[in-house]
C-alpha cells in the first residue's frame, strides 16, 4: 500500500495516484501542460477565484516523476521565461535606461504622493512595470531574481515624478516555521489548511542609489493597507499575516520595527531541500506583521 503524503498542500495516496497514471495512460498524445491542465480539472483543483491551478498541477506532477512514481511524456518546448543571456542582457541594459541611476536624497514629505503599482497581474498596461521590476530586482537585489511562480503580488513603487525607488514582492509563505507557527497556535493540519493566508515578503529592495530616511518602513505600512485586498482581487481570498525572514549576518531588520513588525524568534538554518539536522544557511530572523486584529481566529479556523 502506498504511504499517503502531502504534495502541493494536496493529500496524495494510492487512489490520487492510480488517477494521475489512468490521464496518462488516456491521453499519451498529451503534452506535460495539457495533462496539468485535465489534472486540475479532474480534481477541480481551483484558487478562491476560481481560476484553474493548472502550474501548481504542474509542479506536482513533476513531484511525482522525481520520486519515481510516474513518467510524464518528454519536454515538448523550453518556458519562454528560460531567455538566452544575451537576450536577459539586452533586456537589462534598456530597462536600465528607464531607470537612471541619478541618486535621490530628498526628504520623503517631497517624494510624495508615492506611487504602488501592482504588476505581477496579466494585463498589457503592466508588461513594462513588470519587466522594469524583475530586472531591477535581477540587477540590485543581493538573492537576485529569475522568475515567481505560484501565488504573488508584485510591488513597484515610484515617487511623484515617476523615478523607480523600491520593489517589493510577496509570494507564497515558508511551509514549516516553528517560531511563526507557535506564535499563530498552529498545529500541523490546520497550518496545512490554512497556509495560502499567509504572506512571505521574499524580495524588497530600495534601490542603491536612493536613501531617503523613513522610506522603507513607509514602503511597509503602505503595503499592509492594501495587501489583502489586493490579494483577494487577485486569488479570490485573503491574507491574514505577513512574514519575512531577514539574513541576520546582513541586516538588523530595522525598518521592519519601525512598521510595527514583530520579532518571534530565529529559523534553524536547515533549508527546504535539507533533510538532514544540520544547519546549511545562516539562522534569519522571523518577522510577523498581522493584517487585522482576529488574524489567529481566522488562520485557526477549520
Amino acid at each position: 500500500m502506498i504511504e499517503a503524503s502531502i504534495i502541493q498542500g494536496r493529500q496524495i495516496g494510492a487512489a490520487q495516484l492510480e488517477q494521475v497514471r489512468q490521464l496518462l495512460q488516456e491521453h499519451p498524445e498529451s503534452s506535460r501542460w495539457r495533462i496539468s491542465q485535465r489534472l486540475a480539472i479532474l480534481w477541480n483543483w481551483r484558487n478562491g477565484a476560481g481560476q484553474l491551478k493548472d502550474m501548481a498541477a504542474r509542479t506536482l506532477l513533476l513531484k511525482l516523476e522525481q520520486r519515481g512514481s510516474i513518467v510524464l511524456p518528454p519536454r515538448r518546448h523550453v518556458p519562454p521565461n528560460r531567455m538566452r543571456p544575451q537576450q536577459v542582457e539586452m533586456q537589462m541594459a534598456e530597462l536600465e535606461l528607464a531607470a537612471p541611476q541619478t541618486p535621490i536624497t530628498e526628504p520623503l514629505s517631497t517624494l510624495l504622493p508615492l506611487s504602488l503599482s501592482e504588476c505581477s497581474q496579466n494585463r498589457k498596461a503592466a508588461a513594462g512595470q513588470r519587466a522594469l521590476f524583475n530586472a531591477l530586482l535581477r540587477q540590485h537585489h543581493y538573492l537576485g531574481h529569475n522568475s515567481t511562480v505560484g501565488e504573488n503580488l508584485q510591488y513597484l513603487l515610484s515617487d511623484i515624478q515617476g523615478r523607480p525607488l523600491a520593489c517589493v514582492l510577496f509570494g507564497a509563505a515558508a511551509w514549516q516555521c516553528k517560531p511563526r507557527d507557535q506564535f499563530i497556535g498552529w498545529d500541523a493540519p490546520t497550518r496545512q489548511s490554512r497556509l495560502g493566508h499567509v504572506a512571505n515578503n521574499t524580495r524588497f529592495l530600495i534601490l542603491p542609489w536612493v536613501s531617503v530616511p523613513h522610506l522603507a518602513s513607509h514602503v511597509l505600512g503602505t503595503i499592509a493597507w492594501r495587501l489583502s485586498g489586493d490579494w483577494q482581487r487577485k486569488y479570490g481570498h485573503p491574507i491574514h499575516l505577513m512574514e519575512t525572514f531577514v539574513d541576520t549576518s546582513r541586516f538588523q531588520g530595522r525598518c521592519y520595527r519601525a512598521a510595527n513588525w514583530q520579532q518571534v524568534g530565529l529559523t534553524t538554518g536547515r533549508t527546504r531541500q535539507n533533510k538532514t539536522n544540520v544547519p546549511q544557511s545562516p539562522p534569519k530572523a522571523v518577522w510577523l506583521y498581522p493584517l487585522g486584529q482576529n488574524f489567529r481566529q481566522a488562520l485557526c479556523a477549520s
